[in-house]
């Protein structure tokens, strides 16, 4: 039924793990939904072309990023004669005025109904992208409405004199835009509310109304946002009342700051469209909504990590699971450490740091770092060994090399191991799983396993009594496992007769294992020297007159006893019979008598006595 259980848990967790993801690329893909070209990437033969360095154009078009940019500025600082070198010329417009025309009313169209991609979105690639749907000489950079109608903006590359790129904004896309830019509707909301002192003043080429606006709209869409997700976060528990237990409502806590920047963000894309703020000001802030964007979705894998990993680690210490929990608290800090280098990677690219490059540099100086970092992949790999091979586990005391102590964490480099004297030893991965380990945290029984050296001038009838009670006492305590339990008279030594005794005591706690010890060696101890024997020095013994020396009236006692259970066919050498084992088992009072533990405990409901 555990087992059951525990594969039910598991299949939970591969749920969780799936429902993750498949969340995270849910969010990826809505934030960039009718925003964000489908992909970025770059193929390989864009990769080639840039291996190909072309002369500088005087106006930035050798690559979509480029004409974008110049465009752009162009149009920010009303220079539009340049701004139309941007287009295609339209064999159908001889005038240069025109073309003027042409441009100021692109970039009226942009103002009013148009957007373009986030610069990180465009390519900065010779030859574009080479992934999109388009031909391979266009690239899609935007869109803009004309007459209520939804138009692509393209970009197309051309060869100059030299046969060199540009890219300026294609025959298909000038078509679409009018010569006249005073038929166009430039009424926007902001024209309306602003103040003419904020619309006269520019700053880069804008009314310093738009850069204010969109400061505005900053902290307003996270105020609202904030209020929306409060009063969603509330309304579920009421809703449906589980949503207010645990574990889901560590689930929606998590949701929290994540849906609020996330919320924020598409509330201030939204509306600074709708209010008419500048193009040129909404791609400055493009980047800055695209990190935010992403920023939010990490945030929120990084705190569902949390939420379900603690649920885990919950759920595993009930079973007693610690193997499970190291192996939880490996992989969330992997995970972890993941989501920051994806971010760290995923922000330099919006900034126009070429990644791709920088990994490549990487991997020619692969191998002076791997001489660098021998040891930290060294250790990562012995800690993904520890966990999965799991030779100790959190909480086990473990004896490594010389090191006795309680492992208290395993981490992606060194374990630490809290010894007996309290202190706190780290040992890196990659050395410990190459020492050897004992781990007495998994011992069912504890080994019992005392030598007894007799003095030599023990008779035989003696040691057959010895071996006779010694064996009573293994079958007869209740603490001692019946199979193997054995006592035998292994060696004739240079100064001792030995008896071996070789049980196991069932118990799992190592303090009552002392304890039980302790009791039969006292028991054995009595019988030794009931017998008339005793235990052999080891060293060289010189005898006087004066000495005592053995009771020649305990040793005819044990002689006569052995010869009683002779005479009686119940001399039980080389081994007991079973029906007598079972007769013997749990005769013996344990707690002994006198013992206070018997005040408190009453372990048997008879008493017995040793064989007679």
């Amino acid at each position: 039924m555990a087992v059951n259980k525990f594969q039910k848990y598991q299949s939970l967790q591969i749920l969780c793990s799936v429902w993750l993801w498949a969340l995270v690329f849910l969010l990826s893909g809505a934030y960039t939904y009718g925003q964000l070209p489908a992909s970025s990437a770059d193929t390989s033969k864009g990769a080639e072309a840039r291996a190909v360095v072309y002369p500088p154009d005087s106006l930035g078009r050798r690559t979509p990023r480029g004409t974008v940019d110049g465009f752009l500025r162009a149009a920010a600082q009303g220079d539009f004669q340049k701004a139309a070198l941007y287009l295609r010329r339209d064999p159908a417009i001889q005038k240069k005025q025109d073309r003027v025309k042409q441009a100021r009313a692109l970039k009226v169209l942009l103002e009013v109904n148009g957007n373009i991609y986030p610069y990180s979105w465009i390519s900065d690639d010779y030859e574009g992208k080479k992934d999109d749907d388009l031909g391979p000489n266009l690239d899609r950079i935007g869109a803009v409405k004309v007459n209520n109608e939804s138009v692509d903006l393209i970009l197309e590359s051309i060869k100059d004199a030299a046969g060199n790129p540009l890219w300026v904004f294609s025959t298909q896309t000038i078509e679409r835009v009018p010569l006249d830019s005073t038929k166009i509707e430039t009424s926007t909301l902001l024209s309306k509310l602003a103040p003419k002192v904020l619309e006269d003043n520019e700053w880069g080429g804008v009314p310093v109304a738009h850069w204010l606006a969109m400061l505005l709209l900053v902290v307003l869409a996270f105020m609202v946002a904030s209020l929306l997700t409060n009063l969603v976060l509330r309304l579920i528990p009421l809703v449906y009342y589980k949503a207010g237990q645990d574990p889901l409502s560590g689930i929606i806590r998590a949701f929290s700051l994540p849906l609020r920047l996330y919320l924020a963000v598409w509330l201030f894309v939204f509306c600074s469209r709708k209010a008419g703020i500048s193009i040129v000001v909404r791609q400055w802030f493009g980047n800055l909504t695209l990190i935010v964007g992403i920023v939010a979705v990490l945030l929120l894998v990084w705190e569902l990590i949390n939420v379900i990993s603690s649920i885990s680690e919950k759920t595993l210490a009930s079973r007693k699971n610690q193997a499970a929990i190291s192996a939880i608290l490996f992989l969330r800090r992997s995970l972890k450490v993941a989501i920051i280098v994806f971010g760290i990677i995923f922000i330099l690219d919006t900034f126009g740091f070429d990644v791709t490059t920088g990994l490549a540099a990487l991997g020619i100086g692969g191998i002076a770092l791997a001489l660098g970092t021998q040891k930290t992949v060294e250790n990562f790999i012995g800690s993904v060994t520890l966990i999965a091979d799991q030779p100790v586990r959190v909480g086990d005391y473990c004896k490594v090399g010389d090191i006795d102590g309680t492992i208290e964490q395993i981490g992606m480099r060194a374990t630490r191991v809290r010894t007996n004297e309290r202190t706190i030893v780290s040992i890196p991965n990659g050395e410990l799983a190459s020492l050897k380990i004992e781990n007495f945290a998994h011992r069912e029984k504890f080994w019992f396993h005392p030598v007894f050296r007799l003095r030599m001038e023990t008779t035989p009838d003696q040691i057959r009594y010895l071996l006779v009670e010694l064996r009573t006492i293994l079958y007869a305590h209740p603490k001692v496992s019946p199979s193997p339990a054995r006592v035998r008279f292994i060696e004739v030594g240079n100064d001792a007769f030995k008896l071996e005794v070789y049980a196991y005591i069932d118990v799992a706690d190592f303090d009552q294992f002392l304890g039980i010890q302790e009791d039969l060696l006292l028991r054995m101890m009595e019988v030794i020297a009931r017998s008339g024997t005793g235990f052999a020095l080891p060293s060289q013994t010189i005898y006087y007159s004066k000495d005592q020396g053995l009771s020649s009236e305990l040793a005819t006692e044990a002689a006569d006893q052995v010869r009683q259970w002779r005479d009686a066919e119940a001399l039980s050498i080389p081994a007991f019979d079973p029906e007598k084992i079972q007769s013997l088992k749990d005769t013996i009072p344990y707690p002994p008598e006198g013992s206070s533990m018997r005040k408190n405990t009453a372990l048997h409901s008879g008493s017995g006595t040793l064989a007679d």
